[in-house]
C-alpha cells in the first residue's frame, strides 16, 4: 500500500514529516526559512510511489514491442537488403529473420523471380523504311549471391530507373542493327536480331546484377504503303509460280497423253498386225479348205459322171443367199441369171489364176481396182 503523510511541525529551526510508519525530522534549518519553502518541501515528500506490478507490466510491454520490431519475415522468391545508419550491412534470405530495432533498417526488398515487360518502338532501315517492333522481354536477378544482390539494390535509385535504362538499351541495340539492313531483309532476320541484342546486353546486365532470360519479337510491321507493295509483290510471285506450275502440269499432261496415245497406237498396230496375220492365216486356211472341198466335190462328181458346173451353181446360189441374209441394208447390184453366173464364175477363175501365177513368180503388184457394183 502506498503511504500518505504530512507535515506535523514546522519552525525556523525544526521541520518534522510523519507517515503511518515513519517520522522524518529535519533540524537546524536556516532561521530565514520561509513559509513557501516549507510548502515546497512538503510537496516534494508528499508523492505517491509507483506500483511494482505496473512497472513490470511496462517492462514486459516494451520487450514485446522490441521483439516485434526485430522480427523480419522474408517471402519465398525475395531477399531483403539491410542497412545500418544508411550503409549496407547484410542480406536477409527467405524465411524468419531478426534485426536490431531502430538501428538496422530494411532498405529494399528484391524479387529474384522472372519478370516480363512488353516493348513497342520504331526503327528505320538502310533504305529509309519505317519498321514497327513489338517485343516481350523476360529478365531476372542473376543469382542470390551477396555481391549480385548488392548491385541490384544500389546500382539504380529505383526500379523505374532500371527499367528505363533497360528498355532504352534494347531499343538502341535493335535500331543500330536494323539501320544496316534493307527493308526486304528484316522479316528473315528475326533470330539474328535477337542474337545481336543478347550479345550486347549480357555483359551489361551482369554488371547490373540481372540476366536476360528471353527476348521475343512478337510482331514486325511496316508502314501501310510498304505493306501494300509487299502484298502486291507476293501476289505477283504467287501468280507467276501458279502459271509456271500450271504450265508444267499441262506439259506433263500432254506428254503423258502423247506417250499414252503412242503406246496405244503401238499396241493397236501390233494387235492389228497380229490380227492381220491371223486373218491372213484364216483366209489361207479357208481357201485351202475350200480348195480341198471343191477338189473332193469335183472328184465325187467325176466319179458320178456328173457335170462339174453343178458345183459352181451351188456356190453361186449360196453366195446370193449369203448376200441377202447379211447385206444389212446395203444395195448390191448382181446379175442373177444363168449367163450372169457363168460370166461371174469365169471372172473369178481368171482372178484366181492370176493370183496363183503372181504368187508362184514372187512379183508383188498392187491389188486390182475393183469394178463397179
Amino acid at each position: 500500500m502506498s503511504e500518505v503523510g504530512g507535515v506535523s511541525e514546522v519552525s525556523s529551526a525544526h521541520f518534522t514529516y510523519s507517515t503511518n510508519s515513519t517520522t522524518y525530522h529535519f533540524n537546524n534549518l536556516l532561521p530565514s526559512l520561509s513559509t513557501d519553502s516549507v510548502l515546497y518541501a512538503e510537496s516534494v515528500f508528499c508523492y505517491k510511489p509507483i506500483d511494482l506490478m505496473n512497472f513490470l507490466l511496462l517492462l514486459l510491454g516494451l520487450a514485446i514491442v522490441l521483439i516485434f520490431l526485430s522480427v523480419v519475415i522474408v517471402q519465398q522468391g525475395t531477399v531483403a537488403v539491410i542497412t545500418v545508419f544508411g550503409k549496407y550491412a547484410r542480406v536477409l534470405r527467405p524465411g524468419l529473420n531478426f534485426k536490431i530495432p531502430f538501428i538496422e533498417v530494411i532498405y529494399r526488398r528484391i524479387s529474384i523471380q522472372n519478370r516480363s515487360v512488353e516493348l513497342a518502338f520504331q526503327a528505320i532501315t538502310a533504305d529509309q523504311a519505317n519498321v514497327n517492333f513489338k517485343a516481350m522481354l523476360v529478365y531476372s536477378v542473376l543469382n542470390q549471391e551477396e555481391e549480385t544482390v548488392k548491385n541490384v539494390a544500389f546500382k539504380f535509385i529505383d526500379e523505374a530507373s532500371f527499367m528505363q535504362a533497360l528498355i532504352r538499351t534494347i531499343e538502341g541495340s535493335i535500331r543500330s542493327f536494323v539501320a544496316t539492313k534493307r527493308q526486304s531483309e528484316i522479316l528473315a532476320l528475326r533470330s539474328e536480331i535477337i542474337e545481336h541484342v543478347k550479345s550486347q546486353l549480357d555483359t551489361l546486365l551482369e554488371s547490373w546484377g540481372y540476366h536476360l532470360t528471353d527476348l521475343q519479337l512478337n510482331d514486325i510491321a511496316f508502314d501501310e504503303v510498304i505493306m501494300r507493295s509487299m502484298a502486291q509483290v507476293v501476289a505477283s510471285s504467287n501468280l507467276k509460280a501458279a502459271a509456271e506450275n500450271e504450265g508444267q502440269a499441262l506439259l506433263i499432261t500432254k506428254t503423258k497423253a502423247a506417250e499414252a496415245e503412242g503406246n496405244a497406237i503401238q499396241i493397236s498396230a501390233e494387235a492389228e498386225k497380229k490380227a492381220s496375220q491371223l486373218r491372213g492365216q484364216g483366209v489361207a486356211l479357208f481357201r485351202e479348205e475350200v480348195a480341198k472341198g471343191m477338189a473332193e466335190s469335183a472328184k465325187v462328181m467325176n466319179e458320178a459322171k456328173l457335170d462339174a458346173s453343178l458345183i459352181l451353181f451351188s456356190i453361186w446360189t449360196e453366195a446370193i443367199k449369203h448376200f441377202a441374209e447379211n447385206g444389212q441394208g446395203n444395195i448390191i447390184f448382181l446379175d442373177g441369171s444363168t449367163d450372169g453366173m457363168d460370166k461371174t464364175m469365169k471372172q473369178l477363175l481368171a482372178v484366181q489364176t492370176l493370183n496363183s501365177s503372181i504368187e508362184s513368180s514372187g512379183i508383188i503388184t498392187p491389188p486390182p481396182i475393183s469394178g463397179k457394183r
